[in-house]
This record gives structure tokens, C-alpha cells and sequence, in this order.
């Protein structure tokens, strides 16, 4: 048998040994960790982005090596010839000591058959490398392939401390992994990273997608389709991307691609111009990730390039959080107070309020100590901010009627985004449109393209561009001609404008 067909084996090998440690290590422990093992399939994909280098030699760090699945996979890869290394030396930090013993083994094996000389560190990936980054001689590498830990980390932790050290201000042990790899890389140096799609937009991942973009350039994006399936052995909810990047490089089309799960048999993928990826006016460097399925056309940037100042409208959050004031909230209305609306309190086209059987309060009191909260009854436009999975659309909008309330005020809970002016009410016809337009699926495919997550924040819908001020109004007289608004309809309306 030849070492290639021995390689292959082991591979299989390693796979077989990460389901076992995964079945043997509690639920509550990979919590701890921010732990969850790749599969062979996802590895083996992952390893096949790397360009065929003309380093003579190959330095691979793979931080957060778990069992070794990723170093496998790049070794097997090397195995069959299709890399030109003379050799490969493979730096692997685990933190886990359960996790340490495996990898051992499986690095070990390959350096039996193959000639691979490989290091495990032990301890802290953050403490080493930024030592070694503020060090005389800071260690460098080649190649990287990671998953690294997915855990928040604390405004004022140790971790975030210690990643001041070296200019990194994030908020998650996966990006802090993922730019101390970067910036450990030479000069084209190559990255492969599997991670959780959240950083590609919102305020927190900004310094995050600075260094990235600083740093390095994206040659390749890849989106699972289904939420639950990158890492479904572990049962993980999050939208997770693979990213190939390559240090200092020049930045170009990048290629994005699709598959349902990880056994990519319904793989898709297209070449992107890198603008419509990161847009070059926006100063919050949104990674917006067009797909082959769904894929956007430039119509949406050509047609529509109003910010919400430009239509002199604002959005806000809610400002009602209910559990701070449950003193002045009541189930039903009763005198001396005004409407507390919830997202379920807009169903559909109307309103449904008060809503009896409803668990939530339905009316706020309307006197000093509240008045601050409270908004002049108007028109307004509102978004909820949290989506289930399974919904079709992830941006919902409705239109809020004065008619439908008696009251000078409302309150608006906090799980509402609301648009407004100057915290008054808006012009009948622009909230109409504004509703309108936002349940288009042309919008709906757009926030997808930046947005990986459930949540719909005040701030992605601020950066989104819109229509102008006279489109929106037309688009509200329409909608107020018709008996039911469709989707079909709607999406036919937008697209007989562009």
C-alpha cells in the first residue's frame, strides 16, 4: 500500500476518533470551551481552498486543533501531491487536556507514515501568541487552518485585556483566534478558517472586519445554507461561513459558494466583484455575502441610494423595556394610561390591540415618570427585531395607524425597531411605503446578503440605503388602493419601478 492509500486511512481514522471524543466530552464542557469538532467532510473541503503554494517549505498552525481533524485534512491533502513542500511542519495549541491526547495521536500517525514534524502547545492560544507577536522574534507561519472556540468574551476579561496588548479590540474568542492567525501570517501567507457568520456585520465585529480587510484579502467565502448542519454531530444553531484569505494579497473577485450542509453535494459558486462584498462608502465595512441561489442583482444598489437622512427619517429601538417598568404597565387599559404595543400586536395588515390572553401588558401609564418613553400617536413604521428561523422573510414590517388608538401617546416595546421623525410620527404615505418596501424580497435577500443572524438591529436597518422620498410616497398611495397586499404583489410593484 502506498503512503498516499495509508494517509487516506488515516483520515478516516481521525474522524472516527472525533465522533468518539464528542460523544465522550459533556455538553457542558465544550460549552465551557466554546468547543465544537469539524468533520472530516467540512476539513477536507476546507483544505482543498489552498492554493498550490511555491513555498519550499510549509510552517501550518492550526489554533483550536481539537482532535486534529483540520491538520489531518491539509497533511492528506499534501500526501496526494498536491502541494509542493519539500516539508511540513504543523504547530497545533489545544487547550483541552482530553482534547491534547488525541491530537497527539493523530499527528503522530501521520509523522509515521509521512514527513511530518509536528509541535503541541499546550496552554492558552491568546497568552502565546500575543507573547510571541510582542517578542523579538515573533513566530511566524505559512498556512493556517482553523475552528477556532466560539464564546464571548468580557468587556473587562483577561483575554480582552491581554488582546489590547497587540491592537485587538473584539468580542468573541473565535475573531480573537482568528486575527491573532492573521497577523502571525508572512506576507501572502494563506488562511482557512471556519466561523460563525455574525461578524460579518453590527458594531461589536467592526475592529474585527478592519483587521481583516487591513490585513489581508478574501479570495473565497462559503455559506451553509441550513443553520443546523455545519456542525450538526454537535448540535450548533449558528449560520457558519468558511473563509479563505490570504495576508497582504491583493484584493480581487472573490469566489462565494453554497451548499446546504456539509456534504456539499449541491455545492454552487460564483465569482463576486469585491464591491458588492464590501461597499466602498460604508464606513461600517458590512461584509455582504451575494449567493448563487439567491443571487442579488446590482439593482438594489443601482436603484436605491437614499440613506434614512436623506428621507429625513430616523429608526430607533423601542425604548419601552417592560421589566424595568413593570410598576406603571397594566394587562388591560385602565384610566390614565396609553397603548403599550409588542410585535404581536401587529398582525398582518392590521392591529390587534388590546389583545386579550396575551401574557404581556397591554397599556403603559402615561405621567411623568414615563413621558420620556412615550411617542406622539402617528404613523409609524415598525420592524421587529427578533425572527424565528423558520419564517420566510427575516425583516417584517407593519405600519402603525393613529386611527387604530384613542390615545395622545403610544409606547413602543423594545423588541420593535421604529421609524419616525424626530420621534413624532411620520407622513401617512412614507410609512405605508416604507412597509412596503421593506417586506420586498428584493430587501429581504439584500439584509440576508450582511446579516447571518435572526436579530434585526436599529443600526443595520440605519446603513441600509432606501428609496427617495417621492418613491416612497407613491409606493404608500399604491398600497393603500389595494384590498390584500401579496407578496407577489409587492415584489411585482418594486421591480416595475426598476
Amino acid at each position: 500500500m502506498n503512503m498516499v492509500s495509508l494517509v487516506s486511512e488515516l483520515l478516516e481514522d481521525v474522524d472516527s476518533v472525533r465522533l468518539v471524543a464528542g460523544k465522550n466530552t459533556s455538553s457542558e464542557h465544550k460549552a465551557n470551551l466554546g468547543q465544537f469538532m469539524t468533520p472530516s467532510s467540512t476539513a477536507s473541503f476546507m483544505a482543498s481552498l489552498f492554493s498550490k503554494s511555491s513555498a519550499g517549505k510549509c510552517r501550518l498552525v492550526d489554533a483550536g486543533a481539537g482532535v486534529g481533524s483540520l491538520s489531518a485534512a491539509f497533511l492528506d491533502r499534501w500526501a496526494c501531491g498536491e502541494f509542493s513542500f519539500s516539508d511540513v511542519n504543523v504547530t497545533a495549541y489545544e487547550f483541552d487536556p482530553i482534547m491534547r491526547d488525541y491530537l497527539k495521536e493523530t499527528l503522530g500517525a501521520f509523522a509515521v507514515k509521512s514527513d511530518v514534524k509536528f509541535e503541541v502547545v499546550e496552554g492558552d492560544f491568546i497568552e502565546h501568541a500575543v507573547l510571541s507577536l510582542k517578542g523579538q522574534k515573533p513566530k511566524t507561519f505559512t498556512h493556517a487552518i482553523l475552528n477556532p472556540p466560539y464564546k464571548k468574551i468580557g468587556t473587562d476579561s483577561r483575554h480582552r485585556l491581554i488582546l489590547r496588548k497587540v491592537g485587538i479590540e473584539t468580542v468573541n474568542l473565535y475573531s480573537a483566534f482568528t486575527a491573532l492567525v492573521l497577523m502571525m501570517m508572512e506576507p501572502r501567507g494563506q488562511i482557512v478558517a471556519i466561523i460563525p457568520r455574525s461578524f460579518c456585520n453590527g458594531p461589536y465585529y467592526k475592529p474585527f472586519r478592519e483587521i481583516v480587510l487591513r490585513e489581508s484579502s478574501i479570495l473565497h467565502i462559503h455559506l451553509f445554507a441550513s443553520r443546523n448542519k455545519a456542525f450538526k454531530d454537535d448540535k450548533v444553531l449558528q449560520e457558519n461561513v468558511i473563509i479563505y484569505l490570504e495576508r497582504g494579497g491583493k484584493q480581487g473577485p472573490v469566489t462565494v459558494s453554497t451548499s446546504s450542509d456539509n456534504t456539499f453535494g449541491d455545492y454552487e459558486a460564483i465569482p463576486v466583484e469585491f464591491e458588492r462584498i464590501v461597499q466602498s462608502d460604508s464606513d461600517e465595512k458590512f461584509i455582504h455575502i451575494p449567493t448563487p441561489a439567491h443571487d442579488i442583482s446590482d439593482d438594489y444598489t443601482a436603484n436605491f441610494r437614499s440613506s434614512l437622512k436623506d428621507i429625513e427619517v430616523e429608526v430607533s429601538t423601542g425604548p419601552v423595556v417592560d421589566f424595568r417598568m413593570r410598576e406603571f404597565t397594566h394587562q388591560e387599559p385602565v384610566p390614565g394610561s396609553v397603548p403599550l404595543l409588542y410585535s404581536s400586536h401587529f398582525t398582518g395588515e392590521g392591529i390587534e390591540w388590546p389583545r386579550t390572553g396575551s401574557k404581556k401588558p397591554n397599556s403603559i401609564m402615561n405621567e411623568p415618570a414615563t413621558r420620556k418613553w412615550l411617542y406622539p400617536n402617528g404613523f409609524y413604521t415598525v420592524v421587529r427585531r427578533f425572527s424565528s428561523k423558520e419564517e420566510k422573510r427575516r425583516i417584517t414590517a407593519s405600519v402603525c395607524d393613529p386611527k387604530a388608538f384613542s390615545s395622545e401617546f403610544l409606547g413602543f416595546e423594545n423588541h420593535l425597531n421604529v421609524f419616525h421623525s424626530k420621534k413624532r410620527g411620520l407622513p401617512e404615505n412614507v410609512a405605508r411605503g416604507l412597509a412596503v418596501f421593506l417586506n420586498s424580497t428584493m430587501v429581504d435577500e439584500h439584509f440576508r446578503s450582511f446579516n447571518g443572524h435572526t436579530q434585526v438591529n436599529a443600526t443595520d436597518l440605519k446603513l441600509m440605503k432606501y428609496p427617495d422620498t417621492q418613491y416612497l410616497i407613491a409606493l404608500g398611495k399604491w398600497a393603500k388602493r389595494q384590498t390584500i397586499l401579496t407578496q407577489e404583489a409587492i415584489d411585482n410593484r418594486l421591480l416595475s419601478k426598476l
